[in-house]
């Protein structure tokens, strides 16, 4: 009985893995994908210059293929040491999910949004072209301009100016046109506003998240548990 519920638990986490490591595969292809075509996309702070969409997507998705494979082999061969450094790996994996969760929170909108104008002054500079592209999708995609106001550009330019993507129709130095022809809605608080309307649809997958890697850590556990009883019944 023990060994069919061993072998049983013994596939059912080969399985599991196996899905990890592919869905790993998936995420680390599109931060490629985003690092080759779009440059550090979605890189927004000028204190973390490092912290992009896609050099997060490639951290995640090389994290999550070796993760996926120690607990492949470590399912199949039933190896302790294997299952332990798979479970210690993915504890730490969502504990570090709960820090970044809880910094998010105590980052307050005075110091984000200091920290969002700093960045302000990188756009169009070399080597910042995935600010850049960050910024202008952004204000384009919802029809805001600046932080806080778009008087935040013209410290940027030290003149009355807005980047294009201002603009209400886009056009060739449209930014130098006068104030009316541009958007007034701040992207802080316009995309603070988009997050909290889709909160339930982030909390789901949170939740969805934090379901699958408990799971992943009971299938360890019981695994190893197993295993340790059966070497000693043998012993």
């Amino acid at each position: 009985m023990a060994h069919n519920c061993l072998q049983c638990i013994k596939y059912l986490m080969f399985v599991f893995n196996l899905l990890f490591w592919l869905g790993g595969c998936g995420i680390l292809g599109v931060g490629i994908w985003l690092a080759v075509t779009q440059g550090n996309f979605a890189t927004l702070s000028s204190s973390f210059p490092s912290l992009s969409a896609a050099n997060l997507l490639i951290v995640t998705g090389t994290f999550v293929m070796i993760i996926g494979f120690v607990g492949c082999i470590g399912a199949i061969k039933e190896n302790k040491c294997l299952l332990l450094s798979f479970f210690i790996m993915l504890l730490i994996i969502f504990l570090l999910e709960l820090t970044v969760v809880i910094l998010f929170f105590v980052y307050t909108d005075k110091y984000a949004q200091r920290d969002l104008k700093k960045g302000l002054h990188l756009y169009g500079t070399d080597g910042n072209i995935g600010l850049t592209n960050a910024w202008s999708i952004i204000q384009t995609d919802f029809r805001c301009c600046g932080v806080s106001n778009y008087t935040d550009w013209f410290e940027v330019y030290n003149t009355t100016r807005v980047p294009d993507s201002c603009c209400l129709e886009f056009s060739e130095n449209c930014g130098l046109h006068s104030p009316g022809t541009w958007w007034k809605a701040p992207c802080y608080e316009t995309v603070k506003v988009w997050l909290q309307e889709n909160l339930l649809a982030v909390g789901i997958f949170g939740l969805c998240t934090a379901m699958v890697q408990i799971l992943g850590l009971t299938f360890a556990m019981t695994m190893y548990c197993q295993v340790v009883k059966a070497d000693t019944y043998c012993a």
